[in-house]
């Protein structure tokens, strides 16, 4: 599948969405809202590839005179954020807490150097290579924001309202969720990854935590009586789709609780839980270690781990599972 496969695809009155037409590490959706004087852009493809081709089917879709005049970032993770590059002139708008994750998170050239620099034949290496070669950030420059805020805020895109609330801690330390009440539709970031039976997706990732603050997020997704729900990755939803997630998160959540009590280490709750079935149509089960290890973190008060360590409990994980099929 190519990037001419790839297409912007209208789901409410003048508001697109970039959904890639598979899934994967890395492969993010993204929001256009166009109106007669202004155009938003919400989240960003992962490289400058990508975010050229996004930033070519926008156009398309521009009316005479009219560009990307900001962009609304959904959470610090590059894979929503490094394509801003594309657009240098648009202001850029995340929270406060995302200033942390993008400490947390190698820069781009760095993590380009970590996907072709490691050993391919070791599990991580081929694991980065695997997932993340198809990805180039050889000359990526990190993106500033111009604009940090907390709480609410509120734009105007034309005649159109854009409500922006930041979250607590969730799938990172800097997540927020875009609401378009005159679209009747949320773009919640990464505090959703979603599956439809008719579309299969991956399991969640999730980096800072608890679970208990992601399934709020979710709610607080419902209580803005949205009827759609663009996330972070995977098929757009409506709010049975959320309501499945939230099912989902909390099976995770309440086996990570027993897991522990019991001294089971993170890894072997992970490996456990996938062997039980939980989420058999997803791929992407070695990511429920990060996920886990994260809620095992909070239960014992530890900070998070470096971000290479964590990669390797997850390819040392996906290596486990190949063995065992």
């Amino acid at each position: 599948m190519t990037i001419r496969d790839w297409t912007v695809s209208e789901i409410s009155k003048d508001l697109h969405a970039w959904l890639p037409p598979r899934r994967g590490w890395g492969l993010a959706n993204c929001g256009l809202l166009v109106s007669p004087r202004t155009a938003l852009w919400i989240d960003t493809p992962y490289d400058p590839v990508l975010a050229g081709a996004f930033l070519d089917r926008s156009r398309a879709l521009l009316p005479e005179g009219v560009s990307i005049d900001r962009v609304v970032v959904t959470h610090g993770n590059g894979d929503h954020y490094w394509g801003a590059g594309v657009v240098p002139e648009a202001e850029i708008i995340v929270t406060r807490g995302a200033r942390d994750q993008m400490c947390f998170e190698p820069p781009p050239q760095q993590l380009h150097a970590m996907v072709f620099g490691t050993d391919p034949d070791s599990p991580l290496g081929g694991y980065l290579r695997r997932h993340f070669g198809v990805f180039d950030w050889a000359t990526t420059e990190p993106v500033q924001p111009h604009t940090y805020f907390t709480g609410e805020l509120e734009l105007s895109v034309g005649d159109y309202p854009v409500q922006i609330s930041a979250l607590p801690p969730a799938h990172t330390a800097g997540d927020l969720i875009v609401h378009l009440p005159a679209q009747r539709t949320v773009f919640t970031g990464d505090v959703v990854f979603a599956s439809t039976p008719e579309q299969p997706g991956d399991h969640p990732v999730h980096w800072a935590g608890p679970l208990g603050n992601v399934v709020s997020a979710c709610e607080q997704v419902l209580e803005t009586g949205a009827e759609i729900f663009v996330p972070g990755h995977g098929p757009v939803l409506d709010r049975a789709g959320v309501r499945a997630h939230i099912a989902y998160l909390e099976r995770v959540r309440e086996a990570a609780h027993t897991a522990h009590a019991a001294g089971v280490p993170a890894q072997e709750a992970a490996h456990r839980l996938i062997a039980e079935g939980l989420g058999r149509e997803l791929e992407l089960p070695e990511r429920l270690v990060v996920t886990i290890g994260t809620e095992y973190r909070h239960l014992d008060g530890t900070q998070r781990p470096d971000i290479v360590e964590v990669m390797n409990q997850v390819a040392t994980l996906a290596h486990q599972l190949k063995a065992d099929d």
